[in-house]
């Protein structure tokens, strides 16, 4: 596909710092001449707007077989119309969620893993994958007092939390710890970016 650049996403529980910590990245990046992009899933495309506006913001959760091809095909969507011609400019992606988090979530609802994988085979494999790593009680504590979407409450997260630490274990996520100091937190994912970049 001739990709040139570098395809990373950042993982982790609602109120764990993902988008603080993607958009720290890309100004890091930045500030050292790199072309860093910031992206989100889901997407500011078409399927991903209607994620965000008629699945998000239910109070009743939709069927997760129905949720899971939803946000596979956001993400294809998303691969093709945004990342595939950034990545074939050069630039390095940063995607504010991605395939992890629909094994997470949609495992945690019960489906089979194997069928969620399979059903996001059209995606790219992500060069880099970082989970933000957050006790439940403190995104419980993060999250009181704030209007939740469908998949915030604690029984969802803790299983969410289950299945990403299932996947640090098989290698497929960095973790980081996020239970500290934005700066702390910043400076570390950016040792592990700029590592994989063979930058000192």
């Amino acid at each position: 596909m001739g990709r040139n650049g570098l395809l990373i996403c950042i993982e982790g529980l609602d109120k764990s710092g993902k988008t603080t910590q993607s958009l720290l990245l890309v100004d890091a990046l930045r500030s050292r001449g790199l072309e860093a992009v910031y992206t989100t899933e889901p997407s500011a495309g078409e399927i991903g707007s209607f994620i965000k506006r008629y699945v998000l913001r239910r109070k009743q959760r939709i069927p997760a077989s129905v949720e899971a091809l939803l946000f596979a095909a956001d993400r294809v969507d998303h691969v093709e119309r945004e990342i595939k011609p950034m990545l074939k400019e050069g630039k390095i992606v940063v995607s504010d969620r991605y395939i992890y988090s629909s094994i997470a979530y949609q495992g945690a609802a019960g489906l089979d893993i194997e069928w969620i994988k399979e059903i996001n085979k059209m995606a790219l494999e992500p060069d880099l994958a970082i989970y933000i790593d957050v006790p439940l009680e403190v995104i419980m504590r993060r999250l009181k007092g704030k209007e939740r979407t469908v998949m915030e409450h604690p029984d969802i997260q803790m299983k969410v939390r289950d299945i990403y630490a299932t996947l640090v274990k098989e290698g497929k996520l960095i973790p980081v710890d996020g239970n500290r100091p934005i700066k702390k937190v910043s400076s570390q994912i950016q040792r592990i970016v700029l590592g994989r970049l063979g930058i000192e």
